[in-house]
């Protein structure tokens, strides 16, 4: 194991822990109550549990203990970050900038004074870690990604009545990222542009204007998301 994978997987430990595995309950008892959440504690848990599992190594017991009361520091404070008239609704994005400056900086130092010894021969490529870690991040964590971009620029659409299916769109956007994500890879860009036709049949049909809008913003942002994560593993 190298540095670069150990990252890699610490990132994708990451996404799990503060996206996957967090229910939307949790979330949003940890940013109105902030240390207070009675919730903080499981979620700083799973935090630390899949820190250490994901790093293959024993001896990550200390990095993983960092960066999981790191995490903690960081989710508590999130409150009176998001509580700010002026920065409040990039307290998302805030937050998880000081996430990934804990996970970066606990692992260069930790590659500094320890040696990477895994527990069995790691032979997973950096490459290959690469595009596991782009399908997590292009499924929920994507998601709410576009949802506080929406925030932060105040879109919000317009009542579309009691027809559409819960949690319809989130599913559709899942589904089309690891799409749009294989076809990069392949570097099969024509059935990129097939698929992004087939969607603007099916969707934008609807005579609602703002609604509309708000549809082809969130295809804009899903689809910039797969392609750039599928360009960058094409560059690697």
């Amino acid at each position: 194991m190298d540095l670069n994978q150990l990252l890699i997987l610490q990132l994708i430990a990451h996404f799990i822990s503060d996206f996957t595995l967090q229910p939307e309950r949790m979330a949003n008892d940890k940013n109105n109550l902030g240390f207070r959440s009675k919730l903080l504690k499981w979620h700083i848990l799973i935090t630390f549990i899949t820190a250490w599992v994901f790093s293959f190594q024993v001896n990550f017991v200390f990095g993983a203990l960092t960066i999981a009361i790191l995490h903690w520091i960081a989710d508590g404070i999130k409150k009176y970050i998001k509580d700010n008239n002026t920065i409040g609704r990039y307290s998302f994005f805030i937050d998880q900038i000081i996430h990934l400056t804990i996970i970066i900086s606990v692992v260069l130092l930790y590659n500094n004074y320890f040696q990477l010894i895994p527990i069995f021969n790691f032979t997973l490529s950096v490459k290959f870690l690469l595009i596991i870690g782009c399908y997590i991040f292009s499924a929920k964590p994507s998601n709410i990604i576009i949802k506080e971009t929406f925030m932060v620029f105040n879109i919000q659409a317009s009542s579309s009545g009691n027809d559409d299916l819960p949690n319809a769109g989130k599913l559709i956007g899942i589904i089309e990222r690891f799409l749009v994500l294989t076809f990069v890879i392949l570097n099969q860009f024509e059935a990129v542009g097939f698929l992004i036709a087939a969607k603007s049949i099916l969707r934008f049909k609807d005579d609602n204007t703002i609604k509309t809008e708000y549809v082809l913003i969130g295809t804009m942002l899903s689809f910039g998301i797969a392609i750039a994560l599928g360009i960058f593993i094409n560059l690697y």
